[in-house]
């Protein structure tokens, strides 16, 4: 590592940085881009900076977008009375590819952790409250982790423990967790098979 070039070295050093990247990834990928013609390079560049300069964070449901307030917090044909609690930004729009749900999100952007030293006050939790006059569904969308389950519990108490003037006619739901479509009974793991009978429905 020490023989590279510097700004080779230095490049390679953010690249590790990301999730999932190691070592030699990054120095492929540094690499990859070193032989890249510079317009290219230049074009990627001038992307990199767009994303922080061409974005926002949605004041009210803390996605990110290119307008303040989002997309689906301004559009009009939004069911205003149910609210969808995801992790991320990427759980929103896995969401709304399945095309079957038409009301409004909140991103916490993340979820509570202690072992990683994340806590409520690092999330976009207290926020929640604010959006749940006139609401009468929350679906926890948190994922299907010890983290996300912890996330689904703390906002269950959070709520109950609130002010709230319409906290005993909101229905708090879970998204259902169980066999994906496709996948074989046998290969599955008890906690997954547990979740797909707590969630069987009437055919």
């Amino acid at each position: 590592m020490q023989k590279l070039p510097k700004a080779v070295r230095q490049l390679v050093e953010k690249f590790e940085r990301l999730p999932g990247i190691g070592p030699r990834l990054a120095q492929r990928l540094v690499f990859y881009l070193l032989h890249n013609p510079s317009s290219q390079l230049e074009d990627f560049a001038d992307k990199l900076l767009a994303l922080k300069r061409e974005t926002v964070m949605c004041e009210s449901c803390h996605n990110i977008a290119e307008h303040n307030p989002c997309s689906i917090c301004s559009d009009p044909n939004r069911h205003l009375e149910s609210i969808c609690v995801v992790e991320q930004p990427l759980d929103l729009l896995a969401i709304e590819k399945s095309d079957k749900y038409h009301g409004l999100y909140h991103v916490l952007h993340g979820c509570i952790a202690p072992l990683s030293n994340i806590g409520p006050d690092q999330l976009y939790l207290r926020d929640l409250l604010k959006r749940l006059d006139g609401v009468t569904e929350l679906i926890l969308a948190t994922n299907p982790t010890m983290e996300g389950e912890a996330t689904a519990l703390y906002i269950k108490e959070m709520i109950a423990n609130s002010n709230l003037p319409n906290k005993d006619q909101l229905s708090i739901t879970r998204i259902g967790h169980g066999l994906p479509i496709g996948a074989d009974i046998e290969y599955a793991d008890g906690v997954t098979l547990a979740r797909a009978l707590e969630g069987r429905r009437q055919l």
